[in-house]
């Protein structure tokens, strides 16, 4: 069988030079050898990375209760749709599903909970974390995002976490946007005129290259928010990701932030070892919010994980983590795991959380406990 290389090698003879975004396509996505379509462990401590559900069921348990939240925020109706975007291994439904079942009883009787994982081989793992909730119809599978045709007319909730910083961008540069050729068996950069959507995206975000500086244009993350917004017709947003704001970006804080993980640690080139490292790049939280707003969505006040999962924890002293802790050792492990999730020297002030609307009313959605915390923290 030819490598991921060989393969990107192929396209680029038969196609002439691609762009950067269909190189990160394939790294990532593609179907037999792309990073997410291994079976290797990329999650945790044997992977490349952790994401929040990989430290503790803590972080499940902390969104099941704002999801519940939200559920009657909506009014509490018979029926809604929980639809998470690349769920993973589906460690983090398992546990929103198993908590939500324990202490929201009619929140759990309400919910279907989606699962859009397109990963031939997360979705093996899924359908083993879940086989009891997937053969109760309590959970389903979806490959693709439906269409805002095709999507429920149910109240929708759509949890989002690392999942923008993972689509595909373009970049650009003072040179053009970049394309990739390959020769003698490396693959080498080369500049091309941008296309209308990369120079509308740079001029409606204001940035524009510096001479030696690249800028990420994450037009696939646009056009996904915008077929998010459209299909809701009534329900929430959660995206949870590291991130800048446009004007963090104008103040030249986050420019060129495209980085390759392996092993816990940022890779010097996106061009090694394609298929067995991770490739992301930070969101622009601006252009995402402004994406969903053009569709009717209400976005909302940006707030820390640490600020957002304090709120939610808050209320009852982060009992849902240490219920079932009954040694002290075994609180201070969870006490510890808590404190990574919402400390800056863990994932706290790293991570930031856009929650976006539709149909929903004022007063509700400011009630929701994972917005307070960041509120009365910015009033002080």
């Amino acid at each position: 069988m030819s490598s991921l290389r060989q393969k990107i090698e192929q396209e680029i003879r038969e196609r002439g030079t691609i762009p950067f975004s269909r190189y990160m396509e394939l790294c990532l996505y593609d179907s037999e050898l792309g990073y997410y379509s291994r079976n290797a462990e990329q999650f945790g401590k044997a992977g490349d990375f952790y994401t929040s559900s990989d430290v503790h069921a803590v972080f499940g348990r902390l969104l099941a209760r704002q999801f519940e939240e939200m559920w009657r925020a909506l009014g509490s109706p018979e029926q809604v749709d929980l639809v998470e975007l690349g769920p993973g291994s589906g460690l983090f439904a398992q546990d929103v599903i198993d908590w939500s079942e324990k202490k929201f009883p009619d929140f759990f009787r309400a919910l279907r909970y989606v699962l859009v994982e397109s990963s031939p081989a997360l979705r093996r793992r899924i359908r083993l974390a879940l086989a009891h909730h997937l053969e109760s119809g309590r959970a389903e599978l979806a490959s693709l995002f439906p269409s805002g045709e095709a999507s429920s007319h149910n109240p929708t909730i759509i949890f989002a976490n690392e999942f923008f910083d993972a689509l595909p961008v373009e970049i650009l540069s003072a040179k053009g946007s970049l394309r990739i050729d390959a020769h003698n068996g490396r693959f080498i950069e080369a500049w091309v005129q941008p296309s209308p959507e990369e120079l509308e995206f740079l001029d409606r975000n204001s940035v524009h290259p510096e001479p030696d500086e690249r800028v990420e244009a994450p037009l696939a993350a646009q056009q996904f928010m915008n077929r998010i917004a459209a299909g809701i017709s009534r329900g929430f947003l959660i995206a949870i990701d590291y991130g800048y704001t446009r004007e963090e970006q104008l103040a030249g804080r986050h420019r060129g932030t495209l980085k390759a993980l392996r092993q816990h640690s940022v890779s010097s080139s996106p061009y090694e070892a394609p298929g067995e490292q991770d490739i992301t790049a930070d969101v622009n939280f601006t252009a995402l919010a402004a994406a969903a707003e053009r569709h009717g969505m209400q976005t909302h006040k940006l707030v820390t994980q640490s600020q957002f999962l304090l709120g939610i924890g808050e209320g009852n002293q982060f009992a849902d983590a240490f219920e079932e802790c009954r040694l002290p050792q075994e609180r201070a492990k969870v006490a510890l795991q808590l404190k990574h999730l919402v400390t800056p020297a863990g994932m706290g002030e790293s991570f930031q959380v856009l929650i976006a609307s539709k149909g929903v009313q004022q007063e509700r959605i400011e009630s929701l406990s994972g917005l307070n915390f960041g509120r009365r923290a910015i009033a002080r």
